[in-house]
């Protein structure tokens, strides 16, 4: 009994270690959440813009919520560039 239960403790620990070492941590497991907000939100802001309902302060709300996900854009190409290399 007592040799079941430690054997199955080592099995589940080697499993745990194993997926934490398939998984990456980072931005990349976001990236397509953050590819379509991005491309939503530049598609957006084109159509906006040819509308009269354009102003100086919808362009500024627009940007602040495209640059973040540029940034964030930026590292995940930078990440993935860096994984093949």
């Amino acid at each position: 009994m007592l040799l079941s239960s430690i054997s199955s403790i080592v099995s589940s620990s080697a499993a745990s270690s194993a997926i934490s070492m398939v998984t990456t941590p980072g931005l990349p497991q976001y990236g397509a959440a953050i590819v379509v907000g991005l491309i939503a939100l530049l598609s957006l802001k084109e159509v906006l813009s040819a509308s009269d309902k354009w102003n100086k302060r919808l362009n500024s709300s627009f940007n602040m919520a495209i640059i973040p996900l540029l940034f964030s854009f930026a590292a995940i190409v930078f990440f993935k560039v860096g994984e093949i290399i």
